[in-house]
């Protein structure tokens, strides 16, 4: 899986499609990640305590990796993701402009 936390990615299909977000959790075993802000569900929580407050809460779901592709900070754009060796690392790399993801 080419997509790691931190990273900003686009959303290709489903009902979030065209929306962008930032990698909050990625699964590699599963092949999914979480994005901010997309993929949200309503969770009904009862309090537990008496401090705790229940109520229905937005929180977002796992999505499949497939279905997301990582944007390149320097062009902008939706890319796929390329590996090339430099100082004797394995890096990312953006397969449009070349840049370093």
């Amino acid at each position: 899986m080419e997509i790691r936390r931190d990273d900003t990615v686009i959303v290709l299909s489903g009902k979030d499609k065209g929306k962008k977000g930032k990698v909050m959790k990625a699964d590699p075993k599963g092949g999914k990640v979480v994005v901010s802000g997309v993929n949200v569900a309503s969770k009904h929580r009862k309090p537990r305590t008496q401090q705790e407050e229940g109520g229905i809460i937005k929180m977002e779901t796992p999505i499949y990796a497939c279905k997301v592709q990582v944007v390149c900070p320097k062009c902008g754009k939706a890319t796929r993701v390329g590996h090339s060796v430099k100082d004797g690392k394995s890096v990312r790399v953006c397969k449009k402009c070349g840049a370093e993801l």
